[in-house]
């Protein structure tokens, strides 16, 4: 059996503003529920029981997903990545220095 073809994605259908914004919203959202962990780690140096190994995979996905959003020139998946590439480059540093 051959290649299964992909379907054609039209460009110029997109999510509905409503839905534009609640995606936005919760980019912010997720970035900023991060922050406590990056400060139990930097400011009270308190880095145990965080997975390195569990971080670095979302580093690798964040740099994935930053690729392919810019790939398809999609500021919706390449900006929240850069936050993210930031946050998960902070905690795996930080749970290598004090864990």
């Amino acid at each position: 059996m051959g290649p299964v073809p992909m379907p054609h994605h039209d460009p110029g259908t997109s999510p509905s503003p409503l839905l534009r914004r609640v995606l936005g919203g919760m980019s912010i959202f997720t970035l900023v529920m991060s922050i406590p962990q990056i400060l139990a780690i930097w400011v009270h140096r308190q880095a145990a029981g965080v997975s390195v190994v569990s971080w670095a995979a979302y580093l690798l996905s964040a740099l994935l997903w930053f690729w392919y959003g810019l790939q398809q020139r999609d500021r919706n998946i390449y900006l929240p990545c850069i936050g993210w590439i930031a946050l998960d480059i902070a905690v795996v540093a930080g749970a290598l220095v004090y864990g």
